[in-house]
């Protein structure tokens, strides 16, 4: 299993925690999502068939990208 923390500046509320764990949880592969309002950190953990570069992807798909993270254009 793998595990990451990250920083994501867009949480401001109650509500981005709730959306970030329910949607990031929702991927094959993931086992835990814990966001914290306070610090603005996400601690996931997954395996296979979940992979990184796919949670980062949904992360930034819903407006909820990880420090450091391009960010994706809204249209």
């Amino acid at each position: 299993m793998e595990s990451k923390t990250v920083t994501v500046p867009a949480i401001s509320c109650g509500h981005c925690v709730h959306t970030i764990q329910s949607e990031v949880s929702e991927l094959a592969g993931v086992k835990s999502v814990k966001a914290d309002q306070a610090s603005k950190q996400v601690v996931i953990e997954w395996e296979s068939p979940a992979t990184w570069q796919q949670i980062e992807a949904l992360m930034r798909e819903i407006n909820y990208a990880p420090a450091g993270s391009p960010n994706v254009e809204l249209r």
